[in-house]
């Protein structure tokens, strides 16, 4: 007889994001507190939740319920379809978008109004791969099946239209690249930048 340790398995992955968002968040206080308290994790836990629904066929219209019910509750848009790595954070949440076939690696946080979205009408990929260890400043917008690399900073009210390599912080509108060293030892190095801000 085979045993799932699928409780187990949810109940670790929740603990993660909670750990993740204490970690990103230096207004949080508790666990608890992050818990109940953070949108951004809320809006996760339902679209893990109705992206393993939309995995069926049967359940893809109570996966997309679920996600718009996420969305008014929350403030944060993610569609079922969209593929989300492990320690996610979404910090305020509020105005968040996620499309369909967008991808999002592991340890990335993302601040409240940005977008992941389409350049297209076609049933293509048509929404963008976001790497791992990625911070997406507050309004930025990634359009189109681009690609952003590992270890990048995108900048506040950014326009992203054009694959972004690993290591570099992408800023204006539209946004332009440059490296940034991944040796350096400062963990605040790429918050210094004021263009990341503004």
């Amino acid at each position: 007889m085979r045993t799932s340790n699928a409780p187990g398995r949810w109940w670790s992955a929740v603990r993660e994001d909670v750990e993740a968002a204490l970690a990103r968040d230096p207004a949080a206080t508790s666990r608890l507190e992050v818990a109940l308290a953070s949108s951004g994790l809320h809006a996760i836990w339902a679209h893990r939740l109705s992206h393993r629904l939309w995995q069926h066929r049967r359940t893809r219209l109570v996966a997309r319920l679920l996600s718009q019910v996420s969305r008014a509750v929350t403030g944060v848009e993610i569609h079922p379809g969209a593929r989300i790595g492990r320690r996610f954070f979404i910090d305020h949440g509020m105005g968040v978008v996620i499309g369909e076939t967008a991808e999002v690696g592991d340890d990335v946080l993302f601040y409240h109004g940005v977008t992941l979205g389409g350049r297209s009408l076609r049933r293509v990929k048509r929404h963008p791969t976001v790497g791992s260890n990625v911070v997406v400043g507050a309004g930025a917008r990634l359009l189109g099946p681009i690609t952003v690399g590992d270890h990048v900073q995108i900048g506040a009210n950014a326009v992203v239209v054009k694959d972004v390599p690993a290591h570099s912080v992408a800023t204006g509108v539209p946004a332009t690249t440059r490296p940034v060293d991944p040796t350096a030892s400062d963990p605040d190095r790429m918050f210094r930048d004021p263009a990341l801000w503004i």
